[in-house]
């Protein structure tokens, strides 16, 4: 994933408050800037997202297309004491170059999606802080929000599939929750937000974490839908899952 691409370009910076660089799929942009990278400098043209994560995401109407802005941040106990500064290791090992390279590794195996348009970081010292540009999908909902609105009617079955299929690739999903997988409402569906993930030989082990995640948020989020409702429809998601994968795609 670190080796030589063609489509990826690399533009270093430095500013009165330090130095960094911008990693950049060379199909989408042609040349970036760190202001791309603070929410406010794209004034009305950015919203903050409402649902998912730790906050610290936008939607961006950019000339290059419409994009999602997230901030990496810190969640538990250690936010106290930095909420977005990370120990620096090493261009390479910055959350924001991992994960735009993993996701775009992750694509050539097939898994699908939302292709990554540009990473950041900025170096202060022995630390750094880092963001991402990533493409924003067009009229699709998370699993967590179809889940509480259409409960038996979301798209269980699809789901199940869309796992199957990203760990038949050697997706090891960091945090393979219900906000990380995205439907249209055709049923097609998309993988989201590999920080921390992994390509790697498919295991038993790592797949039943990543499932067992998956259905921990699914019972976090189920709202006022009863414990043994979400246990059905989970069901369903595996049933789909273990079919798919035994097929071997």
């Amino acid at each position: 994933m670190t080796g030589y691409d063609a489509a990826e370009g690399l533009t270093p910076f430095r500013d009165d408050s330090g130095f960094g660089a911008i990693l950049f799929d060379l199909t989408r942009v042609r040349q970036v800037e760190p202001e791309w990278f603070t929410p406010a400098w794209w004034e009305d043209r950015a919203r903050p997202v409402e649902s998912g994560g730790r906050g610290g995401a936008w939607f961006i109407d950019a000339d290059f297309g419409p994009a999602v802005l997230r901030r990496y941040l810190r969640g538990g106990l250690v936010a106290h004491i930095s909420r977005d500064r990370y120990l620096w290791r090493g261009a390479a090992r910055t959350r924001s170059f991992a994960e735009f390279r993993l996701t775009r590794a992750a694509a050539e195996k097939g898994v699908p999606v939302p292709r990554p348009i540009a990473a950041y970081y900025r170096r202060e010292g022995a630390h750094y802080r880092a963001a991402i540009l990533i493409e924003r999908l067009p009229n699709v909902r998370t699993l967590a929000d179809r889940s509480a609105v259409a409960g038996d009617g979301a798209p269980w079955e699809e789901a199940g599939r869309l796992v199957a299929r990203a760990h038949r690739a050697g997706l090891d999903h960091a945090d393979l929750n219900a906000h990380n997988l995205m439907f249209d409402p055709t049923g097609k569906g998309w993988v989201i937000d590999l920080d921390r993930s992994r390509l790697h030989i498919p295991a038993t082990g790592w797949r039943e974490r990543n499932l067992a995640r998956l259905k921990r948020s699914l019972l976090k989020v189920r709202g006022e839908r009863p414990a043994d409702a979400v246990e059905r429809d989970f069901a369903r998601l595996r049933g789909a899952y273990d079919s798919t994968w035994a097929k071997g795609y």
